[in-house]
């Protein structure tokens, strides 16, 4: 009979597997767990090992670089990290058990030379400590390998928004995000859920930011029966707000242009309160799907998804067609990383420059469809001004019919309008625990 793997050896291969092929962290964490029939204690442990030692990943070769001696395989090299991120981050775990298993794992996995090697480097720092990254002299250096961002990145967001802001979002990055979930308000209050999941079992909070916002402190709200039943939706908080910049009235035809996976058109299609319709359109048929189960478990008539690439909705579509439009924009997504920690090592300028060139020809292919005096939303999840600002002030540049909505500030939610430029909003994770994230509010002239 097989043996089981124990929760640091998943979590080894899981490691594995996200550095060899730049594999989503978020789906094999998700799949390790179901294929493994992991407890809920274990499914805690994996997470944490997994996120963190790729959360601090530079950092903690930092902290190993001058205790190897020469070049170490992939997977030993995995097992050191993994190690590490115990010894330093996890105080529940007794050093003496994380050095052992890592031994262990050196045995089974390799030779008696290689579980030599990790016991060796594991008590070598034990005796002599971690280098001190206060000796590293250049200080945008010093806080890439603090916070475990890519140098170019650091340097980047320095560039855009100044060393403070830049450093408090780096150490941002290093936190758990809380699960936030959106009420479904055509089929329940804040209140009366909230008492729901209570009673189910769940530590919830209602959100100070958005009315039909709530917040897990414990619990996956995705497992309980009041999802099942369509109560709610998992989202961030900062992805909410878009549905407010839209500044929707019942009746109302929208087009949500890069729709999957429906988080954005099921809140569009919540405030249209049955009346209306959101079209909602993805490239992927698979996505598609995804958005008509989302639909039909929130119990939502008014939404029509369909297969097509937005930029060519000009030609299934007539010309001022939709009071409002909404592009969500493919993008690099610096503004998730918390839930996504292996983005910040996969991405490179060279990837955020392609999608400029997306994110600009997918305002062009709709704004022909918005009726004159319609709401033209731009967004993104990422934290990045030649993603945001700069399409955006290229497409206005370019399309003299539209203009910046000065109302949008009005119809934020009260704690948002602070934050709120002219016509746009840029939300920095540290701004209120939420996803970095980006949205313009834009005219089309009457």
């Amino acid at each position: 009979m097989k043996q089981r793997k124990n929760v640091r050896e998943v979590a080894l291969d899981l490691l594995e597997m996200i550095e060899k092929n730049q594999s989503y962290s978020n789906l094999l964490l998700n799949h390790a767990i179901n294929k493994n029939n992991l407890a809920p204690a274990d499914t805690g442990l994996l997470t944490e090992l997994v996120y963190g030692t790729l959360q601090r990943k530079m950092t903690l070769d930092y902290y190993l670089e001058p205790f190897l001696r020469k070049k170490t395989e992939s997977w030993v090299r995995q097992l050191l990290r993994l190690t590490l991120y115990q010894l330093v981050y996890l105080d529940k775990i007794p050093d003496h058990a994380a050095i052992y298993e890592a031994v262990e794992i050196a045995k089974k996995r390799g030779h008696k030379g290689i579980s030599g090697m990790v016991n060796g480097v594991l008590r070598n720092i034990q005796r002599k400590g971690l280098p001190d990254t206060g000796q590293i002299k250049d200080e945008e250096l010093r806080l890439s390998i603090e916070t475990s961002h890519p140098l170019w990145l650091v340097k980047r967001w320095i560039e855009q928004f100044g060393f403070e802001k830049t450093k408090k979002m780096c150490e941002v990055n290093l936190t758990a995000p809380l699960q936030t979930a959106r009420v479904n308000t055509t089929k329940i209050s804040r209140e009366e859920l909230l008492q729901i999941l209570r009673e189910e079992g769940f530590s919830v909070e209602a959100s100070v930011i958005i009315p039909e916002a709530i917040k897990a402190l414990r619990g996956n709200l995705a497992a309980s029966a009041a999802f099942k039943k369509g109560c709610l939706s998992i989202q961030d908080e900062s992805s909410m707000v878009v549905a407010y910049a839209l500044g929707l009235e019942k009746g109302q035809f929208v087009l949500d242009a890069c729709a999957a996976p429906g988080g954005k058109s099921t809140h569009i299609a919540e405030k249209l309160a049955g009346s209306g319709q959101v079209v909602s359109l993805d490239l992927h048929e698979h996505k598609v799907k995804l958005i008509k189960e989302n639909a039909e478990r929130l119990g939502l008539a008014n939404i029509e998804a369909k297969v097509l690439d937005s930029r060519d909705a000009g030609k299934y579509f007539h010309e001022e067609n939709f009071d409002r439009i909404l592009v969500d924009a493919p993008c690099s997504g610096l503004g998730v990383m918390r839930r996504k920690p292996d983005l910040k090592y996969t991405k490179s300028p060279e990837d955020l420059n392609k999608l400029q060139q997306i994110q600009l020809q997918l305002l062009r292919s709709v704004a022909g469809l918005l009726k004159k005096g319609g709401i033209l939303v731009y967004s993104t999840c990422t934290v990045d001004i030649y993603e945001n600002k700069r399409i955006v002030e290229a497409f206005l540049s370019e399309h003299p019919d539209f203009e910046g909505d000065e109302n949008f500030k009005d119809r934020l939610p009260e704690s948002l309008r602070p934050l709120s430029g002219k016509y746009d909003l840029q939300i920095f994770p540290q701004d209120f625990g939420s996803d970095g994230f980006y949205i313009a509010c834009l005219r089309k002239k009457v």
